[in-house]
């Protein structure tokens, strides 16, 4: 995985995380983070901000494969450590995620995996990335 710095202003509030903006099961995990979190932005993978964030992480601009989260120091995380990494800035117990480390990332891809392959025929796709509400707007790209 490319370990790029995207540019310091898109990150200057906190850590992004970028989501693929028409699938719908991503679109709830990304209101769970928002609920829980003061301190992580969010924006779609198809945005020309995450556009941005994602060539300059060294990730195809097509890509739409995996949630992608960027913390504080440009790390870029995928798959199951996207996941994991975003489960630390979480409030409640959240953070005790970290745990599932443990198991190995090929086992824990393996599962994340199944999951983004058949996350449209699951739970469904929108034809449109989503438009924030007023009251969380300021926290998307």
């Amino acid at each position: 995985m490319p370990d790029a710095s995207p540019d310091p202003a898109l990150l200057a509030v906190g850590p992004v995380l970028l989501f693929d903006g028409v699938c719908n099961v991503c679109n709830a995990s990304v209101n769970f983070v928002l609920d829980r979190s003061l301190d992580v932005r969010a924006g779609a993978l198809q945005s020309p901000e995450g556009q941005v964030l994602l060539t300059a992480a060294g990730l195809d601009a097509a890509y739409t494969d995996s949630l992608v989260f960027i913390d504080r120091a440009g790390h870029v995380h995928t798959r199951s450590d996207a996941a994991l990494a975003v489960a630390m800035h979480l409030s409640g117990a959240w953070p005790l995620a970290r745990a599932l480390r443990i198991v190995p990332r090929s086992v824990r891809d393996a599962a994340y995996d199944l999951i983004a392959r058949n996350r449209y025929r699951w739970f469904g796709r929108r034809e449109a990335c989503r438009i924030p509400t007023p009251e969380i707007r300021a926290r998307f790209l």
